[in-house]
């Protein structure tokens, strides 16, 4: 069995298991000989080039397991009787830390206290302080609920979002009944057509004054035109390890916007995530070889 991988630590940790042949493909570069004969594809973090092109001539491909939660650039574009997993857990714990630290980062004010010290300036002042804020959570899944058992402690109340209600979540209906009361908005939703520009204008207005958005999900979930406004005006502030266009183009305007705290998409690259990651994947071979039912399986669009 032919198995396409991204890395050697990858390979090493398959290495035992039998009947597999293991060849790493990073998504760099031109693609490797024999692609037709792949039958399990574990694609790189960053999404290679062509998703279309390449499942289209992977004949024999069976299983398509990504290192992401996110699988937009793989769902509309898998081959009849492939099954697409993705890495829902693996990253929880790295993007739950960062969701945390660019709340606290931006309220107490890091970022400019770090450019003082640079200077050479002692600015003191009072800042704002994550302590007795409401915290919206906006897709509350594996990763909202990591986050909130870090929020356990910081003295905060938290809402709970998802698609769909049940027993201590609201349902995204309830939105915009919801987000004047926070006074920090998470975003943790997948990327699909119904999320896409969700945070738009009407949105943001919605927002009460002062309060903090913080998109850990993907960048096509905010109107980039909108939130710029809203940071220009001074009315929001936001933190993003994601944007839209992405990577962030040399001169665009969200790189000087007042107010906002930028990471380059680093939340869940972390040795944290690398060591969980492959875990899942030695899990998923080994119930793969054995006819077990896998976990993570996409049946729908998420």
């Amino acid at each position: 069995m032919k198995i396409w991988v991204p890395s050697e630590a990858m390979v090493e940790v398959l290495s035992d298991l039998p009947r597999i042949r293991c060849e790493v493909y990073d998504g760099k570069g031109e693609l490797p000989d024999g692609l037709e004969e792949v039958e399990v594809w574990v694609p790189p973090l960053i999404t290679p080039r062509d998703v279309k092109g390449t499942l289209a001539k992977m004949t024999s491909l069976r299983l398509v397991q990504t290192v992401t939660a996110g699988v937009e650039p793989y769902r509309p574009n898998m081959p009849e009787g492939t099954v697409l997993c993705n890495a829902r857990g693996v990253h929880d714990a790295g993007t739950a830390e960062w969701a945390v630290g660019a709340m606290i980062a931006v309220l107490r004010e890091f970022p400019e206290f770090a450019d003082a010290q640079r200077r050479g300036e002692w600015t003191y002042r009072h800042t704002g302080v994550l302590a007795d804020s409401t915290v919206l959570i906006v897709g509350y899944g594996s990763i909202g609920a990591a986050l909130e058992r870090r929020l356990d402690g910081f003295e905060v109340d938290v809402v709970r979002v998802a698609r769909t209600a049940r027993d201590g979540v609201h349902g995204m209906d309830e939105l915009p009944e919801l987000l004047p009361r926070a006074d920090v908005v998470v975003l943790l939703v997948p990327a699909t057509p119904d999320t896409a520009g969700m945070v738009d204008a009407a949105f943001l207005a919605r927002m009460k004054d002062g309060a903090l958005l913080v998109n850990a999900a993907r960048g096509g979930v905010v109107d980039t035109g909108a939130l710029v406004d809203e940071l220009r005006s001074g009315r929001l502030r936001a933190a993003a390890d994601v944007t839209d266009p992405e990577p962030l183009p040399e001169g665009h305007p969200l790189w000087s916007a007042p107010g906002f705290f930028l990471t380059p998409h680093v939340a869940g690259s972390t040795p944290a995530s690398g060591r969980r990651m492959l875990r899942l994947v030695r899990s998923q071979l080994l119930r793969y070889l054995a006819g077990e039912p896998l976990n993570n399986v996409i049946t729908d669009t998420y």
